[in-house]
């Protein structure tokens, strides 16, 4: 029962070594040299200063971790065409090619047709998947450029007379994507 009476030590005390026991510790061994070393005393009482109270973003960029071998070669050859060559289009591609694959959300067919309408000539770019839509019917001849087609989704794609190529051909095709239109789908929308 007595055992039960006890009083906890406090966490941080003199003899026992804490973050906040040795800023204590610290202030008061300062105070008793008040008079013998100012300005030592005043570069250790001194808070932190936050700039910006501390929220700084980080602004590192992001390497991928995946073990996907085509997509690793992807990321080299879109990191060297945004080194070597002016266009935002590359830098873009290399930044969205390093996402997690949360993050690469999906595009149907019917959001490609319409964003794709009267572009035929045009190449559209999506950093993702492209899926099937059993909404739309008919879907106009489109090139399109995606890391991954659904088989229906491609079937569908040929057979209005359009085509699937991967990244590497549109390298080849627009290497600083010229006549292309990057898409992609917006988070907490149906593909």
């Amino acid at each position: 029962f007595f055992f039960l009476m006890m009083r906890r030590p406090p966490r941080s005390t003199q003899s026992r070594s804490s973050a906040a026991s040795d800023v204590y510790k610290r202030q008061v061994s300062t105070q008793s040299t008040w008079g013998q070393n100012q300005k030592k005393l005043e570069h250790i009482i001194m808070g932190i200063d936050l700039y910006r109270a501390g929220r700084i973003r980080n602004r590192r960029f992001r390497q991928t971790k995946t073990t996907d071998v085509y997509l690793r070669l992807l990321i080299r050859l879109y990191e060297f065409l945004s080194r070597r060559t002016s266009s935002s289009f590359n830098q873009t591609v290399y930044k969205r090619l390093n996402q997690t694959r949360v993050t690469r959300y999906p595009i149907s067919l019917s959001r490609l047709a319409k964003h794709m309408n009267n572009k035929q000539d045009k190449i559209a770019v999506i950093v993702g998947s492209v899926l099937n839509d059993e909404r739309i019917l008919e879907i106009p001849k489109v090139t399109v450029c995606a890391l991954r087609f659904s088989e229906r989704a491609r079937e569908r794609i040929v057979s209005a007379g359009g085509q699937c190529i991967t990244f590497d051909q549109l390298a080849l095709r627009a290497p600083t994507g010229t006549n292309t239109i990057l898409l992609s789908c917006l988070l907490y929308t149906s593909p």
